[in-house]
């Protein structure tokens, strides 16, 4: 019962930090006569609840439409024309290149235009740290967890800010109440600077960590020593990344005092940090059991043939629940809550709830072109796909199905594709399985082609702009008809394919290719059923010796982290990092003329976004309120 109510706490109190209550709010649970930290403080259960209050901060970040590794990837995009207020559109509107200095989307250092204020956060977890000796009935085992997960907590809310706005101000302490205004004033550190402090927190942290959570029902999401040890490796792999490690357009970028903020030099050594991390965050995610998922779902599944289990397994990897899933690594403890914008309409009595479900993240071109060829190169390597005529059209029959419906007239470029293409992305004549139809026989497929088929154009909130669906994000069980029925799942944050991805990463730069990093590519590889690097290019690709070189590897691992991780909030940050987000962005973003009833005239490209992308949005600009608070704030360059 106590880890029931616990639970509930802390739900409420995420749910009070989601609706912008101020710390004054967060604390006021006393009489107005009572010292409100020593009553917050006074015994084990309430002290507990503070915890929770550091923790809830970490939904808002990881919730999509307010997370800049989702919304400023391209993978989706969404309207933005529309004035129905499902969600803050802020996130989608920066591709748009609608940011500025004096209104900062996702601000996440005021805590404005679908940001928090991350300064509170960690506010709260020195005021967390500060009074942990205050609970005189706290066993002495439970206190050193509780600081070391705020430790953690604290190291990630400071790596989240420096990924964003890169030199930060680290908040190692809270100032004294009567504290002048001139001592409040902090100065922003140097990256390398901040890197270290996270890191030093985490080192700190990870030895009090429980290796496992053993209350599975009521303490999924707070932090174990596996979920630490792989966020070390992403801290460090970012901090070696093109974006931190030796930028050459920071070079000059100084305070106030002189002090370089960005070090122009590059250090290999980074990258040593990075896949020693890594490796050791593998070992211990694997030595508490966690692998790859490969186990077809069961649930209500009939009769369904190996090829479509197989995509099954692959769409289920994230959405079966947590405590079902070997992979991932850490997810939030709240559902993914926008499966209606995700799932098409395949029913007519699914048309009548248009508004309300409108399915319109919308999936462009370029990120349905990422995905390889059923051969396991790029689309535009393969020597035996025809990628010239990729937006001719095909009839679906027998040796397509059951990925595209027989008889039905759809793309070329949607035939011979990987499984995670079938996995992840419902299109025109795709095969969609579940939403009630478990049964490959009696599965649905989608009708997208103009405004008379299911799922094409209705009212101006009810259109998917490209006619493309992030299908990965949809959990088979859902069902979208007469109702909307919502099988819930956590989106994860770090899944073990993608931190294997990562360690081939951090080593190829060490090493070059290896046969290790091969093995780690192919162990990802294998499980969407592609045959290994070397074999693929050898056999299919017009360009066979790419994998041989440091250069072409590093090319095929983030295609692969992209294809890999797409749509779970990761690409955004890796482009990023890469310094690889402004070639992505400098081209038009493309769906198909959705307003177009027959095929011949559906599948032409158009435009449907004209990015606009710059060095300067490499880094989040601070708004120009703070320059004038805080005189000893440097602006971010080329803002």
């Amino acid at each position: 019962m106590k880890n029931i109510r616990s639970y509930y706490k802390i739900v409420m109190l995420a749910a009070l930090v989601t609706m912008g209550q101020s710390c004054k709010k967060y604390l006021d649970i006393t009489p107005d006569n009572v010292a409100t930290i020593d009553y917050t403080f006074r015994n084990r259960n309430e002290a507990e609840d503070y915890l929770f209050t550091c923790y809830s901060t970490m939904q808002h970040l990881n919730d999509v439409v307010n997370n800049p590794g989702f919304v400023y990837s391209s993978e989706i995009v969404y309207p933005n024309t529309l004035n129905d207020h499902y969600f803050n559109e802020a996130g989608f509107n920066l591709i748009r290149g609608l940011q500025s200095n004096s209104n900062v989307s996702l601000n996440y250092w005021d805590g404005a235009n679908g940001g928090l204020a991350i300064f509170q956060a960690l506010r709260r977890c020195n005021i967390m740290l500060e009074n942990i000796d205050k609970p005189i009935d706290l066993s002495a085992s439970e206190k050193k967890r509780w600081i070391a997960e705020t430790k953690f907590l604290k190291a990630y809310y400071h790596y989240y800010l420096i990924r964003m706005y890169g030199p930060m101000l680290l908040i190692k302490e809270n100032f004294p109440i009567n504290a002048s205004a001139e001592e409040v004033k902090r100065k922003r550190s140097s990256v390398d600077e901040g890197f270290e402090y996270v890191v030093s927190l985490l080192d700190e942290a990870i030895p009090d960590l429980p290796p496992v959570i053993d209350n599975q029902a009521t303490e999924f999401g707070r932090i174990t020593k596996f979920i630490a040890l792989s966020v070390k490796a992403e801290i460090l792999t970012t901090a070696a990344s093109p974006l931190f490690n030796g930028n050459p357009d920071y070079a000059g970028f100084k305070d106030h005092d002189g002090k370089s903020l960005f070090s122009a030099t590059y250090d290999a050594g980074k990258w040593q940090k990075a896949a020693d991390a890594c490796k050791a965050a593998i070992t211990e995610c694997e030595a508490q059991g966690l692998k790859l998922y490969t186990t077809p779902p069961t649930v209500g599944v009939g009769n369904v043939s190996d090829k479509l289990k197989k995509v099954l397994t692959l769409q289920n990897d994230i959405t079966e629940k947590w405590e079902q899933n070997p992979e991932l690594i850490w997810a939030m403890n709240y559902g993914f809550t926008y499966q209606n914008f995700t799932i098409p309409r395949m029913t007519s009595a699914a048309v009548g709830l248009a508004s309300t479900n409108p399915g319109t993240f919308a999936v462009p071109i370029q990120t349905a072109d990422l995905f390889y060829t059923d051969k396991g190169v790029p689309i535009n390597e393969d020597k035996t796909w025809d990628y010239t005529n990729r937006n001719s059209t095909q009839m679906g029959d027998d040796s397509s199905a059951p990925l595209i419906m027989s008889g039905y007239e759809t793309a070329k470029a949607h035939f011979n594709r990987e499984l995670r293409f079938y996995a992840d992305i419902g299109f025109d004549g795709g095969i969609w399985f579940g939403n009630g139809k478990r049964d490959e026989s009696t599965a649905y497929y989608v009708q997208a082609r103009g405004p008379y088929a299911l799922a094409g154009p209705k009212s101006i909130s009810a259109t998917n702009i490209t006619g493309y669906w992030p299908k990965k994000l949809a959990n088979y069980l859902s069902v979208y008809d007469n109702i909307f029925t919502t099988e819930n799942y956590h989106l994860p944050v770090m899944r073990l394919s993608g931190l294997y991805l990562l360690y081939a990463e951090a080593l190829n730069e060490v090493q070059g290719p290896t046969a290790e990093v091969y093995s780690y590519i192919d162990k990802v590889r294998a499980r969407a059923g592609l045959d290994g690097v070397q074999a693929s290019w050898s056999n299919y690709s017009k360009n066979p010796s790419k994998p041989n070189s440091k250069d072409g590897l590093r090319a095929i691992i983030h295609q692969e982290r992209r294809i890999e991780l797409c749509f779970e909030a990761q690409s955004g940050w890796d482009l990023r990092r890469w310094k690889e987000l402004q070639d992505v962005l400098s081209k038009p973003i493309q769906g198909w003329n959705i307003y177009e009833g027959t095929a011949v005239n559906y599948y032409r490209p158009q435009t449907i976004i004209q990015p606009v992308f710059g060095i300067k949005d490499y880094l989040w600009p601070i708004s120009t309120n703070d320059l004038i608070v805080n005189n000893n704030l440097t602006q971010n360059p080329y803002w």
